[in-house]
């Protein structure tokens, strides 16, 4: 038998006023400590006091273990239902709107139309985005669902993405082993859209996915609990290639996915680079946000949207082996807002390239910079891509 001090009486006491029970989890300890009412009666998380996992037994009259507690009566417990036995207790950590917030510098086109109809509709209707790094892919995505206010969780896809990682597993929580959800079943639980980046990075543990792509539920067999996706959950794949992995190269690391897999997704959108026109806005708009002004930036942001064209354009045709990005144009202006140098900020944003493509960028642009005449540079036999007035709603001519 134990014989209680003064302070540890106070606690016992002050424990079971607070929770009306003489068994009390680790977790409610520790809430109460933090409260401020007691001091931490580490004296009793111990295996003396120990019921079960994580809960122990108040030292009170009537209990089990020390009867010198008598001030406090105990309380006849009335009879209680039936335990049902489950394999671990749920949490969930996201809380709050996840609703992406509007990008002030973002100017809608391509198939942003389309993407933001479906998103709108809140129906199950999976879709395939592919294209060229850094052309806005999962910024149309995201700025689909602000413009809709829905809610989106975007996971990023590695080579080590698992069914653990998706859909949830046991983490340890106040002591406790709980079962958090993933980031797929939050989705499909608050019936929001599912973003999954770089999609063609991934091994075949993806294939967790095949039945929540079919827009059906999902058994959870380490917990035995079959979850069904609320009305307006859907998926929204993105990948630099089509999920045949990359012939050239280029993109390192991505893989060949499972055809099944790749059968899910009704629709396919191979989105390209915006036009000049559309691309020559959005970098006037992140000068704007960066405070340039805008007379006198004007001809830097077309000068750079010209210059970029013609290596893309020169790309294509297999005349280099890289290209700029509507990404990188943006890090230039970005950067010439910091240092306010031109050159300098195209310098420092194409020092990736090896040396030979960075000489031979920076003197490209230094020839258009000068007001020579490019239209000769160009192949002959490429056609333009049409520019669109329709940027309001991001309209193409299909």
């Amino acid at each position: 038998m134990n014989i209680l001090n003064e302070l540890q009486t106070a606690q016992v006491e002050a424990l079971y006023k607070k929770y009306g029970r003489t068994e009390i989890s680790r977790s409610e300890i520790n809430d109460f400590v933090k409260s401020g009412e007691i001091s931490n009666p580490s004296w009793l998380k111990n295996k003396n006091y120990l019921v079960s996992r994580g809960v122990y037994s108040l030292p009170i009259a009537g209990n089990d273990f020390s009867p010198t507690l008598t001030d406090v009566p105990l309380v006849p417990e009335e009879p209680k239902e039936p335990v049902v036995a489950k394999a671990a207790f749920v949490v969930s950590s996201l809380i709050g709107n996840i609703v992406p917030d509007k990008d002030p510098v973002f100017v809608p086109w391509g198939y942003f139309k389309d993407i933001k109809k479906i998103v709108s509709s809140k129906a199950f209707y999976p879709i395939f985005v592919t294209g060229l790094s850094g052309n806005g892919k999962t910024m149309n995505v995201s700025q689909a669902c602000a413009a809709a206010n829905r809610e989106c969780i975007r996971v990023n896809i590695t080579i080590e993405t698992d069914e653990d990682d998706l859909l949830g597993g046991y983490r340890l929580q106040d002591g406790q082993t709980v079962w958090q959800d993933g980031p797929v079943i939050e989705a499909m639980k608050r019936g929001a859209l599912l973003l999954l980046d770089e999609i063609d990075l991934a091994s075949n543990k993806i294939m967790c996915l095949q039945p929540i792509l079919e827009g059906n539920g999902v058994f959870l067999k380490k917990i035995n609990q079959f979850v069904k996706p609320a009305k307006g959950f859907n998926v929204i794949a993105t990948a630099n290639t089509k999920g045949q992995g990359s012939d050239d190269g280029k993109f390192i690391g991505t893989n060949i996915l499972n055809e099944a897999f790749l059968e899910r997704f009704p629709i396919t959108i191979e989105q390209a680079y915006p036009t000049n026109k559309i691309e020559e806005k959005i970098l006037l708009n992140v000068m704007s946000d960066k405070g340039l002004t805008k007379d006198v930036d004007s001809e830097f942001a077309k000068s750079l949207v010209t210059w970029a064209d013609i290596i893309r354009k020169t790309y294509y045709e297999g005349g280099v082996d890289e290209l700029i990005s509507t990404r990188r144009l943006v890090h230039i202006v970005e950067a010439f807002s910091i240092f306010k140098n031109k050159m300098k900020a195209i310098e420092m944003c194409t020092n990736r390239f090896d040396l030979d493509t960075k000489t031979s960028f920076l003197d490209l642009y230094t020839k258009i910079d000068a007001g020579e005449d490019v239209a000769s540079w160009l192949n002959d036999d490429f056609v333009p891509e049409e520019e669109s007035d329709d940027v309001e709603e991001g309209n193409v001519s299909y």
